[in-house]
């Protein structure tokens, strides 16, 4: 199979089991626990996995914090309908990416509250995206931030009505964590929260 085809596939793949996710009416943690088993097996396999091939056979898997049910929120989304257009930086080689600011999502953690700003992608075929960085980025997560939603690729948790599905335990680093290849967008400074999220994907502790 062709690089090309490799990553269209990837891609199907990642979407498919967001999609599996959404339809998943297991009680938590066991949908969390099948979903991060099934990607795992997906990062340790895939020809367009972002682990790099060289250290694929010694993958055991990601590294994740324990399950954290307060930190799984339905969020009304607040529409900002006066957003200016925002360039949201990439890390390594390449320019900025277009977003617009859609609205922000707000919940409390651990007593503070809270709010991120939802974007839009305004290339491609568009698509929600939510990153931020919190009080873990640059020691126990990657500095550059982690994800919560990326729809355009199929990467979301889905929502009810107005409301979004917004729950930690799924946050989930960029490929650029893995392999400085890839070039991904960064969370912009009013995603970055001062208290520390210890749920989802993190770095692998130190020895």
């Amino acid at each position: 199979m062709s690089e090309h085809l490799d990553l269209a596939d990837w891609r199907r793949r990642v979407a498919a089991a967001y999609e599996a996710l959404r339809k998943d009416t297991r009680a938590e943690p066991a949908r969390l626990l099948g979903f991060r088993a099934a990607k795992d097996r997906l990062f340790a396999s895939h020809p367009s996995s972002p682990v790099p091939a060289a250290a694929r056979r010694e993958f055991r898997g990601l590294a994740y914090w324990r399950f954290a049910p307060e930190l799984a929120f339905h969020a009304p989304l607040e529409p900002d309908p006066d957003a200016p257009p925002l360039d949201v930086p990439r890390s390594g080689a390449g320019p900025a990416m277009a977003y617009a600011r859609i609205g922000w999502v707000s919940f409390t953690v651990d007593g503070t509250a809270t709010r991120l700003a939802v974007y839009w992608l305004n290339e491609y075929a568009g698509g929600i995206f939510i990153p931020f960085r919190d009080g873990t980025s640059g020691s126990e997560s990657y500095g550059g931030g982690r994800y919560l939603w990326d729809s355009g690729k199929g990467a979301d948790l889905g929502s009810r009505g107005d409301e979004l599905v917004i729950d930690f335990n799924y946050a989930y680093h960029p490929s650029c964590v893995y392999d400085p290849i890839w070039s991904c967008p960064l969370a912009p400074p009013e995603n970055w929260l001062t208290i520390p999220i210890r749920a989802g994907e993190r770095l692998v502790p130190a020895p």
